[in-house]
C-alpha cells in the first residue's frame, strides 16, 4: 500500500468514527472500504468468459423457438410526410412469406412512454408505432415482413412498394437554427448555470481564449447487432432481447400492449456491447406486435444498416468555450455554451456542460445548452453522453490557453484545481485528480514534451504530446434490489447465489459482484454465482451511467444485512455469536469453513453450516432493497483522470497516427484490475475513434444517413490502436458502496482532446471540428 493510500485509509477511519451515519447509504460503513480483502482488486477472469469462448452463450438472435418466423423491415425514404399508398401484394405472394404488417393491420397499441417521462420508461422517442400513416424520419420502419427464413423475409421487403405525400422537412442545421433555439434540461435539471458576470470577467481578463468547437453525429456500432426473439403464451409476452434495461423494457412493453407488468418477461443473459444504444426502440415493439398478429414466435435481427435507420446515436454539437485567466493562470471566467440538435419527438439534449460544472475553479461561470429541432432519428445515450464531447471542447480550449500563456498544460490545470465543487459548493466525496496527473505524467515521460509545436521530427513525421482531463459523474439510480440465497448443498458445501435484474454486457459486472459477495460472506469465489439479465429478478437496474456496480452493490449490502440478521436470529442462540447484532459480525473463512465472526474477534465465530442447522434450514433466502441514493445530494461525486497522448503527423501526406496513450484514473477502489483495465482501454479506444475517424454523414437534402455500414463509417481497427497504458490511484471513496465509483464511461472522456492536443503539438495545426481527418491537417 502506498503512502498516499495509507493516509487516505487513516482519514476514512477517522471520518467513520466522527460520523458513521454519513457513509454507506443505510448508515453502516462497508468494512471492505477500510481494509483490503484479497479478492478486492484481484484480476479475476470474467466468470462468463469460458461460456463465451466455447460459443455456448445464447445471444438474443440465437434462441430457436418452435414455429418461429423471421422478420425484416421496410424503411421510409423521406424525412417527413405521410404514406400515400402501400402495395404489399407481391411481397405477400413471395415464397415463404407468412405476413406483411403495416399500420393498416397492426394491433392497436398505446404510446410507449419515452425515457425520462416515467421511472421505468425506456423508449427512445414519443412516437406511435405503426398506428397511423405518418412518417417522421428517413429510415422509419413502414412495414414488417415475416417469412419462414431470413432470406425469404429480406427478399420480400424489396417487393413492397411505398409512395409518399412528402411534407416540408427540416434536415439541415441552418434551417433548424432559423427556427430558433430552445432551453434544455437533462434528467429533469435545467442545463443552465450562471455564477457572476462571466462575459464581463472574460472581457477584463489579461489572457483569454474564445473559440467554437464542433462534433458530428455519431452512430452506435456494437459487435452484436440489435435483435429480439419474442413469443406470446396465453396472453403473456416472453422476450429474449439484446437489452441493457430488462425491467424497464418489460414495464414499457406492458404499457404498449395493455398488460400487467408481470405478464411481460424479458431476458437478456448476454449482450454483445451496449454503450447506451440497447434500450427500447421500435424494432422490439414491432416484433411483439407482429408475433401477436401472426400467432407465431418472431425473431427480428436488425442489419447493420438497420441499426443506423432505427437506433439513435450521439447528436451533433456546436460549443463555444471562452476562458479568462489572470496573470497567474487562474481562471476568472469559464463560459461553455452552445447548441445540440434533437428530433421533435425525443428529449435527449447532449449535456456537454457537465465537465465544466465540476472540473475547474473559476471566478465566474456561464454554462448553457440549447437545442434546435431537426427531422431525423431520435438521438440517444452514447458512452459518456455529454462528457465525451464536452471534454473535447473544454480540454482543447485549456490547451489553447496554456499555449497563449506559455504555461505547461498540466500545470495550468493544477493551478485551477478546486477544493470544493465550483458550481454547487458541495464538498468532494473523494478527489485525487492532481495525484493522477502526477502519476501519469511521470510514467508517460511528459517532461520530454516540447512546449512549442513542430519541435520534434523523426523522418517525415512530426511528433507531439498532448494531455486532457477525464471526468464522469457518480450515479446510483433508485430501484436497486437483489436476492441472495445461502444454501448447503448435498455435499455439505455452503454456496451463495445472487439474483438481480441487472446486466452483463462484457464489462465484468457478474465477476465483480461475485468477488464482493465472496469477500463479504467469507466464502470461496467459486462458491458464489450471480444470475442477471432477467426481468423476473428483483430490482430495476439499468446498465447505464456507469452506476451498476454501485446500484447492485448497495442492494447486495442490504440483502446481506437481512441474511446476517436471519442467521443470528434463527441460528445464533447458543453459539459464540449469541446476542450480537448484524452490524457486529462479518463473513469469515477459517479452517476450510465459511461462517460469521464478531468484527475484530475472529475467535468468536460460528460456521454457516452450524447456523443453518440450528435454524432448521438447508437454505436461507433474503431480498434486499437498496436505500435511496442520497449520497450524491451531500457530496460532489465524480470519477476523474488524466489522459496522455503521443501523436505523429506526416509532413508530406498530413496523415495522423497515435503512437501512445496513457490513462491515469482516480475512480475510487478498483474492484477487479483485469476488468477495470479492459473498461478503461475500451473507452479510450472509442475516444480515439471519435478524435480521428468517426462521423455519421447526414444528407441535408433528404435527411438520410449516407454511410450506414462499417465499410463507410470508420471505427478503430487493430492497426489504428496503439499501446494503451492504464493506471489508477485505487483510493476508496468512503461515500460509495465498496468505495468504488464508475469506470465504464470515463475512458472516452478527455481522450479526443488529448489526441487533438498532441496533434497540435506535433504539427501546429489546431483542429476544432471533429474528426481530425487528413484533409483538416494538410497545409
Amino acid at each position: 500500500m502506498s503512502i498516499l493510500q495509507k493516509a487516505a485509509k487513516a482519514v476514512m477511519q477517522k471520518a467513520v468514527e466522527l460520523a458513521p451515519d454519513a457513509f454507506i447509504p443505510g448508515g453502516i460503513p462497508d468494512p471492505l472500504i477500510l481494509e483490503r480483502h484479497a479478492l478486492i482488486g484481484a484480476p479475476v477472469p470474467r466468470v462468463d468468459g469460458a461460456v463465451k469462448v466455447r460459443g455456448a452463450a445464447p445471444f438474443a438472435a440465437e434462441f430457436a423457438l418452435d414455429g418461429m418466423v423471421y422478420a425484416a423491415l421496410v424503411h421510409s425514404t423521406i424525412p417527413r410526410g405521410r404514406i400515400a399508398a402501400l402495395d404489399t401484394a407481391a411481397a405477400e405472394a413471395a415464397p415463404g412469406v407468412v405476413l406483411v404488417m403495416t399500420h393498416k393491420n397492426a394491433p392497436r397499441m398505446k404510446p410507449v412512454p419515452m425515457i425520462f417521462t416515467q421511472p421505468k420508461a425506456a423508449h427512445g422517442d414519443s412516437l406511435p408505432v405503426f398506428q397511423d400513416d405518418a412518417v417522421y424520419w428517413n429510415g422509419q420502419p413502414v412495414a414488417v415482413v415475416l417469412a419462414e427464413t431470413q432470406e425469404q423475409a429480406d427478399h420480400a421487403t424489396s417487393l413492397v412498394r411505398v409512395t409518399y405525400h412528402a411534407e416540408p422537412a427540416i434536415t439541415s442545421l441552418a434551417a433548424a437554427r432559423a427556427q430558433g433555439l430552445e432551453p434544455t434540461a437533462f434528467m429533469g435539471e435545467p442545463q443552465n448555470v450562471e455564477i457572476g458576470d462571466a462575459e464581463a470577467a472574460l472581457a477584463a481578463s489579461p489572457y483569454q481564449v474564445d473559440t467554437v468547437y464542433r462534433t458530428p453525429l455519431l452512430n452506435h456500432n456494437a459487435i452484436e447487432l440489435h435483435a429480439v426473439t419474442v413469443a406470446w403464451h396465453d396472453g403473456a409476452l416472453r422476450i429474449h432481447d439484446a437489452a441493457q434495461a430488462v425491467a424497464h423494457t418489460a414495464w414499457s412493453l406492458a404499457q404498449a400492449f395493455g398488460l400487467d407488468e408481470k405478464q411481460v418477461h424479458v431476458t437478456s443473459p448476454f449482450v454483445g456491447g451496449g454503450f447506451g444504444g440497447k434500450l427500447l426502440w421500435q424494432h422490439q415493439v414491432l416484433a411483439a406486435a407482429a408475433s401477436r398478429l401472426a400467432g407465431r414466435p418472431v425473431r427480428l435481427a436488425l442489419s447493420r444498416e438497420g441499426v443506423y435507420r432505427v437506433v439513435g446515436g450521439r447528436t451533433l454539437t456546436e460549443q463555444r468555450v471562452a476562458i479568462g485567466a489572470d496573470h497567474d493562470g487562474r481562471f476568472t471566467a469559464l463560459i461553455h455554451a452552445g447548441m445540440v440538435a434533437m428530433s421533435p419527438h425525443n428529449n435527449m439534449p447532449e449535456p456537454f456542460i457537465m465537465p465544466a460544472k465540476s472540473l475547474y475553479a473559476a471566478g465566474s461561470f456561464r454554462l448553457d445548452v440549447q437545442a434546435v429541432r431537426m427531422d431525423m432519428l431520435a438521438n440517444t445515450f452514447m458512452r459518456a453522453p455529454g462528457e465525451s464531447v464536452g471534454s473535447f471542447a473544454l480540454e482543447c480550449a485549456i490547451d489553447e490557453l496554456a499555449g497563449r500563456m506559455d504555461i505547461d498544460p498540466v500545470e495550468l490545470r493544477r493551478r485551477n484545481e478546486p477544493d470544493r465543487d465550483p458550481t454547487t459548493g458541495a464538498p468532494f466525496s473523494s478527489r485525487h485528480l492532481v495525484e493522477a496527473y502526477r502519476m501519469g505524467a511521470e510514467r508517460f515521460g511528459w517532461d520530454a514534451r516540447h512546449a512549442k509545436p513542430r519541435m520534434r521530427r523523426e523522418g517525415e513525421w512530426f511528433v507531439g504530446m498532448g494531455c486532457a482531463t477525464a471526468t464522469y459523474p457518480y450515479y446510483r439510480m433508485a430501484g436497486g434490489a437483489a436476492r441472495i440465497t445461502l444454501a448447503r448443498d448435498a455435499s455439505g458445501r455452503i454456496r451463495a447465489h445472487v439474483e438481480v435484474a441487472a446486466h452483463e454486457m462484457g464489462m465484468g459486472t457478474a465477476t465483480v459482484q461475485a468477488q464482493l459477495v465472496a469477500a463479504r460472506l467469507g466464502v470461496p469465489l467459486e462458491d458464489v454465482t450471480v444470475s442477471y439479465g432477467d426481468s423476473a429478478f428483483p430490482g430495476t437496474i439499468l446498465a447505464g451511467g456507469s452506476q451498476q456496480t454501485a446500484a447492485i452493490g448497495s442492494a447486495v449490502i442490504a440483502a446481506l444485512r437481512g441474511l446476517f440478521t436471519d442467521l443470528l436470529r434463527l441460528g445464533g442462540h447458543g453459539t459464540p455469536l449469541d446476542g450480537l447484532h448484524f452490524d457486529e459480525v462479518r463473513g469469515h473463512f477459517q479452517d476450510n469453513a465459511s461462517g460469521l465472526c464478531k468484527a475484530g474477534d475472529p475467535a468468536r465465530r460460528a460456521s454457516y453450516a452450524e447456523l443453518l442447522e440450528r435454524a432448521g434450514h438447508d437454505a436461507l433466502q433474503v431480498e434486499g432493497q437498496a436505500p435511496p441514493p442520497l449520497e450524491s445530494r451531500h457530496w460532489s461525486m465524480h470519477s476523474t483522470g488524466a489522459i496522455f497522448c503521443e501523436a505523429r503527423v506526416n509532413a508530406v501526406t498530413g496523415e495522423a497516427r497515435v503512437t501512445r496513450l496513457l490513462g491515469s484514473f482516480d475512480c475510487g477502489r478498483i474492484l477487479n484490475a483485469k476488468t477495470a483495465a479492459s473498461q478503461f482501454r475500451g473507452g479510450m479506444i472509442m475516444g480515439l475513434g471519435m478524435a480521428l475517424m468517426e462521423e455519421t454523414l447526414f444528407d441535408q437534402r433528404n435527411g438520410r444517413v449516407m454511410n450506414p455500414s462499417l465499410w463507410d463509417y470508420h471505427v478503430p481497427a487493430h492497426l489504428d490502436v496503439p499501446p494503451i497504458d492504464v493506471m489508477w490511484t485505487d483510493i476508496a471513496d468512503p461515500h460509495a458502496p465498496a468505495g468504488a465509483r464508475g469506470i465504464g464511461e470515463i475512458g472516452i472522456t478527455g481522450t479526443a482532446a488529448a489526441v487533438v492536443n498532441a496533434i497540435h503539438n506535433a504539427c501546429g495545426t489546431r483542429v476544432r471540428d471533429l474528426p481530425a481527418t487528413l484533409d483538416k491537417l494538410l497545409g
